[in-house]
């Protein structure tokens, strides 16, 4: 059988930002009438290729084609122009445009004087709309629809401007079970017109229900390309993650308990956490000196439960204890009185103040802890910057040397500093060796250790494998915002971790086939 013709490819693509490697000669395909699935984990490079095919960036090395002939798209709108069409995760529409206007932007129909023919737009708009399973009335602001019809009206703009190339970045994060049904219609459309579909997604049963063909990267280089059918869901798992299979399989695996309610008195319960679309009721406990991993892909909701037992995110419902205390939940500043402190993801964004110093970004959160009727003590923020900067071995000129000019694995340690000043009870750690060097990796993994020996509770995310299994007394496996299962005692091993995350997708695969008609 003849392979569908190539639409948009790359051939050894390469990009480089300022020491970072983030495509490493990477070869990829989409081709017409093929729905073709990117994925892999955060930092793997989907976000930088979808940028270079759109004319976002411009590749260092490599050659990009469309059409069979050779392309450079100078931006995103000449990209569009020639028939490349992106639909993002966050909708980039006009909110205070109407519905209308969006779908149509810069394209208006126009009557004979070269106005905007209003009526005639609105019968389209209304039209178009009612095929994805919008009924609206199209002259009222965009912001009025919910997230959900937001995004169908993205989805129905990028389609319905002749484009040969839909891009699809996590198109259902935002929809309901009904709009998720309706948009796979509009993609088995799009394939039957010879249209080709770049899939992003991280839920598993959505990549297996509609896509074609899969493209696996991971820390910027190409690891699998392949029809979607040879590869099951445990080899794409292994695959992203970069472990081995092992001997064990999938098939007739169950979900992993344990008891792990006996003994010590939890120093943190959450329970039953949750928020639309997001978290449904996530349940999980932490005993002083425990390490408790979080296990699961990227989009299970690692993230999300971190910045809820926090306060960072506000819950529909759920309670967080502490030591038994109840903590006001969707209150930052109440999580951080009872003792939680939570060390982000993404410290550039969340985390450090580039701008200030390492004694300043230290002391940050505990000024109010040293102050006296307003004023600060200045000898008890030295003295507690000095004996961090000590234990944590800080690698730099001084406590005022600005944090932005220290390594990541230096700007990691003072975060953990700060946190560690307010003397929590509960420490959630956020992929705390990401984006650091092997040496400062090893320094951050030995002191999690000792905190969780000197009677500290610990939350541990990491989308390393084996970071999160030799370093874990217990994990918890997510998917899509759901407890899945659990591993304790002998089954915190890499291979029970994979079998657990493929389990849980294919019984998830198994009820959306159910439910599909």
């Amino acid at each position: 059988m003849t392979a569908p013709a190539e639409v948009l490819a790359v051939r050894g693509l390469t990009k480089r930002f300022p020491g970072v490697l983030a495509l490493d000669s990477v070869d990829f395909t989409a081709r017409a009438g093929e729905v073709h699935a990117l994925v892999g984990e955060n930092g793997a490079g989907k976000s930088t290729l979808i940028k270079v095919l759109t004319g976002v960036y411009h590749p260092d090395e490599g050659d990009l084609t469309y059409r069979g002939e050779p392309a450079a798209f100078a931006t995103p709108l000449a990209a569009q122009a020639a028939g490349i069409s992106t639909i993002y995760q966050e909708v980039n529409l006009i909110p205070l445009m109407s519905v209308a206007r969006n779908l149509f932007m810069d394209r208006e129909p126009k009557n004979r004087l070269g106005l905007i023919d209003f009526r005639r737009m609105h019968t389209e708009a209304t039209r178009i709309l009612r095929d994805y399973g919008v009924g609206v009335d199209v002259r009222r602001p965009l912001r009025d629809l919910g997230v959900g019809a937001q995004q169908m009206v993205a989805l129905a703009r990028a389609v319905s401007v002749d484009a040969r190339v839909v891009i699809m970045d996590e198109p259902t994060s935002s929809l309901e079970p009904r709009e998720v049904q309706t948009l796979f219609g509009v993609i088995r459309r799009l394939r039957e017109q010879g249209i080709a579909v770049v899939y992003v997604s991280h839920r598993m049963e959505e990549l297996y229900a509609i896509c074609d063909a899969v493209t696996v990267l991971r820390d910027g280089r190409l690891v699998h390309t392949g029809p979607l059918a040879d590869t099951d869901r445990l080899t794409l798992v292994s695959l992203m993650l970069g472990r081995e299979l092992g001997e064990v399989r999938a098939e007739g695996m169950t979900k992993f308990t344990g008891d792990h309610e006996t003994g010590t008195e939890p120093v943190l319960r959450a329970e039953h956490l949750t928020r639309r679309h997001e978290l449904h009721d996530i349940s999980l406990t932490i005993r002083p000196g425990e390490v408790v991993g979080l296990g699961g892909l990227l989009g299970s909701g690692r993230t999300e439960t971190a910045k809820a037992i926090a306060g960072a995110l506000p819950l529909g419902s759920g309670k967080v204890t502490v030591a038994g205390a109840p903590v006001r939940t969707g209150s930052t500043p109440a999580a951080i009185r009872a003792g939680i402190s939570l060390l982000p993801e993404d410290r550039k964004s969340e985390g450090i103040v580039p701008g200030l110093s390492v004694r300043e970004n230290i002391a940050l959160a505990a000024l109010p802890q040293m102050s006296r009727f307003g004023l600060v003590s200045e000898a008890a923020i030295d003295k507690v910057v000095e004996t961090f900067m000590k234990r944590l071995q800080i690698k730099a000129s001084g406590p005022h040397q600005k944090v932005g000019e220290l390594s990541g694995g230096n700007q990691q340690k003072v975060l953990l500093a700060r946190w560690l000043a307010m003397q929590p009870k509960v420490l959630l750690l956020d992929e705390p060796t990401r984006g650091i060097d092997v040496g400062a990796k090893a320094e951050v993994q030995k002191l999690i250790d000792e905190l969780a020996e000197d009677g500290l509770g610990v939350l541990l995310i990491s989308s390393d494998v084996e970071e999160l299994i030799e370093g874990s007394d217990r994990v918890v496996v997510l998917r899509d915002g759901a407890v899945v299962g659990e591993l304790t005692g002998d089954d915190v091993t890499e291979d029970r971790l994979l079998q657990a995350i493929a389990a849980a997708a294919e019984e998830a695969a198994d009820t959306t086939e159910a439910v599909t008609p």
